[in-house]
């Protein structure tokens, strides 16, 4: 299985399983994560939502082949359907990130209440080198999460960035040593289930209700630009580029 899912001790783990290739996300693998979601804001015996991941990335992002395929048509679709769940989870969620996470696998993150991540980990947010736009409100979180300038750096050029650099700009909690992050994460995991859930579920919506509404309206604009942007030419210089194994070339666009 590509996600799996398992209850124990309060957490429910997402653990994302498709290390071959890179943990890339298919539209199949966003449904499962968004009805793991939806099943554990309904299960009182879901404390906690931890994200891991198997091999060393956690997330390469989309999966572009199954994304050309059946790219998402409309608010319903599987990715939005993610975002939008754990965008507005009310139960704590915490991540672990170890290797490589890339485009959706470091925006997911911004939506997280505790990441940890291992020294190892690097970061990357192309899009724009994609001709497209960020998604998951990444636009409006990540200059309030790092500033402006640091934001405008990681998404206007789409430069890896490291753990310890992630971890400045605020997006990471701690960073820790690849054989220790997961158990880490899980441990910190634990300790959210074993607290009052109602104490948890009012100071989370506290720290994060004021925005709620500015969030999704800026994943609905986002998501706008990025339907649009996704059969632009410039897109398409992009995409065709990946697959034949060249460098993309923008010099004829405006």
């Amino acid at each position: 299985m590509d996600i799996i899912t398992e209850h124990v001790d309060g957490v429910l783990s997402i653990t994302i399983n498709r290390p071959a290739r890179k943990n890339a996300l298919t539209a199949a693998m966003y449904q499962t994560m968004a009805d793991a979601f939806f099943d554990a804001e309904n299960d009182p015996a879901v404390r906690v939502v931890l994200i891991r991941a198997v091999g060393d990335t956690f997330s390469a992002g989309n999966d572009i082949e199954d994304f050309m395929k059946a790219p998402p048509a409309s608010q319903d679709a599987p990715v939005f359907q993610f975002l939008r769940r754990i965008s507005t989870a009310q139960k704590p969620v915490v991540a672990a990130v170890a290797g490589g996470a890339v485009g959706i696998g470091t925006t997911m993150l911004l939506h997280c209440d505790l990441v940890y991540a291992a020294s190892t980990a690097k970061f990357a947010l192309p899009f724009v080198q994609l001709g497209l736009c960020p998604e998951a409100a990444s636009s409006l979180l990540l200059p309030r999460i790092a500033g402006y300038q640091r934001a405008a750096e990681k998404l206007l050029l789409g430069e890896p960035f490291d753990a310890a650099e992630a971890a400045s700009m605020g997006i990471v909690n701690r960073v820790l040593s690849a054989e220790e992050v997961d158990d880490f994460a899980l441990k910190q995991a634990k300790k959210l289930a074993a607290l009052p859930p109602a104490s948890l579920k009012a100071t989370k919506s506290l720290m994060k209700g004021a925005q709620a509404g500015e969030i999704s309206a800026q994943m609905a604009a986002e998501a706008e630009h990025f339907a649009h942007m996704l059969t632009a030419p410039e897109a398409k210089e992009a995409f065709t580029a990946f697959f034949e194994k060249r460098k993309p070339d923008f010099s004829r666009f405006n």
